[in-house]
C-alpha cells in the first residue's frame, strides 16, 4: 500500500508498490518454478512464512483475477484461490467462483483448516471487516504517494475498527505491519 493509503494507481497499475519483491539479495521462491522473489533478508522472514505452507486459501475478486490472469492457475504462494464475482469466465485456471463473499470465506476456511487465509482484494477485505471476519490486517507500506487510485480500506460501513499495535517489519523500500483486530 502507498503511504497515502492505495493499493493500485489509477490503472491499476502496481509497479510502484511492488517493486521491494526485486530489491534485494535474498532469493524466496514461490510455488510457481520460474518465479522467485529476490527481498532483503527482514522482507524474506517476512514471506517465507506464507510460502511454506502457512497460508491454505486466498479469497479474492474478479478484477485481481483477471489483472493476473488467475496467476496461469497457480498463485505463488502455491494455495487454493477462491474469487468472488457476479460471473464466471471460461477460464477459471483453477480457481473456485462465489457470488457471495461470505459463502467464498466458508469455503475457504473448509480448504484452509487451521491455517491462514489470504483476503487479496480491497472491496472484500472491506465487506468482512464490516462484517467482523477478520483476525488480522497486514500492510506492507511503500513510501511513495500516489495520489489517486484504488484505496484500500475506502467504504468501511462500520468504524471505528480497533487495532493493536503493529508489529513492524523494516525491509528495503518496504515497512511490513501486522495489525491484529481487536
Amino acid at each position: 500500500m502507498s503511504l497515502d493509503g492505495f493499493i493500485a494507481g489509477e490503472q491499476s497499475g502496481v509497479d510502484e508498490l511492488f517493486g521491494w519483491y526485486g530489491n534485494g539479495e535474498v532469493a524466496v521462491p514461490t510455488a510457481v518454478q520460474h518465479l522467485t522473489f529476490q527481498v532483503s533478508p527482514a522482507s524474506a522472514d517476512h514471506l517465507r512464512p506464507a510460502f511454506a505452507g502457512a497460508i491454505g486459501a486466498l479469497i479474492c475478486g474478479r478484477r485481481v483475477f483477471d489483472e493476473t490472469n488467475g496467476w496461469g492457475g497457480t498463485h505463488p504462494v502455491g494455495c487454493p484461490v477462491f474469487v468472488v464475482s457476479h460471473s464466471v469466465p471460461d477460464d477459471k485456471h483453477g480457481a473456485f467462483f462465489f457470488t457471495d463473499p461470505l459463502e467464498a470465506l466458508s469455503a475457504a476456511r473448509k480448504e484452509a483448516g487451521d491455517r491462514d487465509i489470504a483476503v487479496a482484494t480491497p472491496s472484500i477485505t472491506q465487506q468482512f471487516l464490516d462484517a467482523g471476519e477478520l483476525d488480522a490486517i497486514v500492510v506492507s507500506l511503500v513510501p511513495v504517494l500516489l495520489g489517486r487510485g484504488i484505496r484500500f480500506f475506502d467504504n468501511l460501513a462500520t468504524t471505528p475498527i480497533r487495532l493493536s499495535d503493529p508489529k513492524v517489519t523494516e525491509g528495503h523500500g518496504v515497512t511490513h505491519l501486522t495489525f491484529q483486530i481487536m
